[in-house]
């Protein structure tokens, strides 16, 4: 189709054959070409305005073309054959396109000794020839490849030199380079025994993770038949550390426990026993339980035993073992009841042997301590009517037996403790009755209460409210008959009325405090020690009533009135108060003071005896008083009556005011 550029037309003119009317090119306008980073650009191709004519073409025939068909079909009658150096047009046309257009021969794939290149990867769809021709287009082509070589060769030259400069920089760099070679050969040398290493511990993960799915799986397995076998096999069963804990363990609070788990094993394969269902668990298990609880029965036994020893060991307190051994222990003797009752029982009462033993030895201590203590002696010859200097009395100390004075302090003290047996046997101060009465009692209540909470505390509720009094009554019965006979004899041989009286307030507070304890075990005791007193008050009251009608009937004159009064006979008209008024003024006082607590009914019987005293004293100042003047006498009784109010005072509660209202009307009946 190119052909007909290279044919000639002959014209007789020689004139330029007319331009070339071909259409243009599809391919796209062509696009800039950029060689490379500073290079010069080659200057686009001006537009081209062929002046070729046929003359002026080397191979262009001036010979006419006859219009005479070759064989062939061809119009030409002469072919024009192109120039050696001139391009093939195909190779022109294969570098623009960038593909080959021989036929996929591997024949034909080899032209001139040199590979046919390969297609391009992309191929453009349209090439801008612009207004070249297409061996214009070759040869700018060529043009720009010759430059580009041109380039190349000055790069290379300058990077030569620029090597040559830098050449020992680029040793040093190809030194490091190898350093980092070998660098990374250990590391990869490294690497790949990690990596071995690596699946050697996946591989064993893999069998750890396939063993823990195995282990897994059977856990939970025997987690179900755990929870649904457990209860039973528990149930039917007991731990070794129990029985060793049971067998050869210190009693101790895990020996209780370790009772107690024993305790419950054995009741509930009793109950399986009985049942209807016979397990054979139970009938292997039950002979091992049987001969355990033999072996914590003798043990308790052997433990309870020697606690009961230790009480009988001499000055031993047994509160500290009560509390330290029994009542820690208090599940112990349970057990005991529960399995051995007969053992308990002797158990039992060999505790509440010893316990009497204990209490009785050592009040008797206690009391043989008290006695030692030495007491004012106050007989019927301190009388009130009885003349103090008539009848010489042993050496003692100073003491006025009619004034109640600080003795009344033993009632208001807060908290009271009893005296100790040293203290008691190391003291050498006189005193009344009322101090070795009081601390006698104090110390047998205390003790009293203590036992009787042990006792409450350690046997209930394995015994009744009955059975527990008829224990403490088994230990403390000789310890109150030993209470109630020191009582008796400190008060048998003694008159006086204000002592014997204070002793009776202490033990109606006694009897408070044992409500307040709620100990009323001890009442009997209590009971036993009022019925002492208040009769022995009353023989007292009485020797001062006949004192005082002994000294009114002695009154016969008026000279041995005055006698009797202390008076002289230049004094025998004077209107002072008698010494009795002023002893019977004290002892009323007295008796006022410890009844200003007490209501109506429990001041009756101190009451009646204080009613027969102010009588007779009446009858005695009336009688003394005759033998004055007339206008003396009443001055006299006024001035005794007057006395005796003043020291009475304003205390003595209901009987007190009953007592002074009868006292004025002596004093202003005049």
């Amino acid at each position: 189709m190119w052909l007909d550029r290279f044919s000639g037309h002959s014209t007789p003119s020689q004139s330029p054959p007319p331009p070339l009317n071909r259409p243009d090119s599809p391919a796209p306008p062509r696009r800039p070409s950029q060689l490379g980073p500073g290079l010069p650009q080659r200057p686009a191709y001006g537009p081209r305005i062929s002046s070729l004519n046929l003359g002026s073409r080397p191979n262009i025939s001036t010979t006419s073309i006859n219009s005479q068909k070759l064989p062939n079909g061809s119009t030409l009658k002469h072919e024009v054959t192109p120039p050696a150096d001139f391009p093939d047009p195909l190779k022109v046309l294969e570098k623009v396109l960038g593909r080959s257009l021989q036929p996929d021969n591997k024949a034909d794939r080899v032209s001139n000794g040199s590979p046919v290149p390969e297609k391009p990867s992309e191929l453009l769809s349209e090439v801008d020839f612009g207004d070249l021709s297409l061996e214009d287009f070759a040869q700018g082509m060529d043009l720009v490849e010759s430059d580009q070589t041109e380039v190349d060769t000055r790069m290379t030259a300058q990077t030569v030199e620029e090597y040559e400069r830098e050449k020992d920089k680029f040793e040093d760099l190809h030194r490091s380079i190898l350093a980092c070679d070998n660098v990374l050969k250990s590391v990869e040398l490294s690497l790949t025994s990690f990596q071995k290493d690596l699946g050697t511990v996946s591989a064993e993960i893999e069998t750890l993770q396939s063993r823990s799915t195995a282990l897994n799986t059977r856990l939970e397995n025997r987690r179900v038949v755990e929870k649904l076998l457990g209860p039973a096999v528990e149930d039917v069963s007991i731990a070794p550390a129990v029985v060793k804990t049971i067998a050869e363990g210190p009693i101790d609070q895990e020996w209780v426990k370790a009772l107690d788990d024993l305790e419950k094993r054995s009741k509930i394969i009793d109950d399986k026993a009985k049942g209807p269902e016979k397990v054979r668990a139970v009938t292997d298990i039950k002979p091992l339980l049987d001969n355990l609880t033999n072996k914590a029965i003798e043990r308790i036994r052997d433990f309870l035993v020697s606690q009961i020893k230790a009480l009988r060991s001499s000055n031993m307190n047994a509160q500290i073992i009560q509390q330290q051994s029994f009542l820690r222990y208090r599940d112990l003797y349970a057990f005991l009841v529960r399995h051995h009752s007969q053992l308990a029982e002797e158990i039992g009462q060999a505790y509440i042997n010893t316990m009497r033993w204990y209490y009785l030895s050592n009040f008797t201590r206690y009391r043989q301590a008290l006695e030692k203590i030495p007491l004012f002696t106050i007989d019927k010859q301190d009388a009130l009517g009885n003349d103090p200097s008539a009848t010489p009395k042993p050496a003692q100390p100073t003491h006025d037996s009619l004034s109640l004075g600080r003795r009344s302090d033993v009632l208001k003290r807060p908290n009271p403790n009893a005296l100790t047996s040293y203290l008691a046997g190391e003291s050498k101060s006189a005193t009344y009755l009322e101090t070795p009465f009081f601390n006698f009692s104090l110390a047998l209540i205390d003790n009293a209460t203590a036992e009787y909470t042990f006792l409450t505390t350690f046997f209930s509720p394995l015994q009744s409210y009955h059975e527990i009094s008829r224990s403490f009554s088994s230990i403390f019965s000789p310890t109150f008959a030993l209470g109630t006979a020191y009582t008796k004899s400190l008060i048998e041989p003694t008159y006086d009325c204000l002592g014997l009286l204070l002793c009776v307030r202490l033990n109606q507070h006694l009897a408070f405090e044992l409500q307040r304890r709620k100990t009323p075990v001890a009442d009997s005791y209590i009971n036993a020690t009022n019925m002492l007193l208040w009769p022995r008050f009353q023989l007292a009251m009485d020797a001062h009533h006949d004192s005082i009608r002994r000294a009114t009937a002695s009154l016969s004159s008026t000279t041995r009135a005055l006698t009797s009064l202390g008076s002289s006979s230049a004094s025998a008209q004077s209107t002072a108060p008698t010494p009795l008024t002023q002893r019977f003024g004290q002892l009323l006082q007295g008796i006022l003071a410890l009844n200003a607590e007490q209501g109506t009914e429990a001041s009756e019987p101190v009451g009646s005896s204080v009613g027969r005293l102010i009588g007779e004293m009446e009858a005695y100042l009336t009688k003394a008083g005759r033998g004055l003047q007339a206008g003396r006498r009443e001055r006299f009784l006024s001035s005794n009556w007057s006395l005796v109010r003043t020291i009475v005072g304003d205390g003595g509660g209901r009987l007190g005011e009953g007592v002074r209202e009868r006292v004025e009307g002596l004093r202003d009946g005049v």
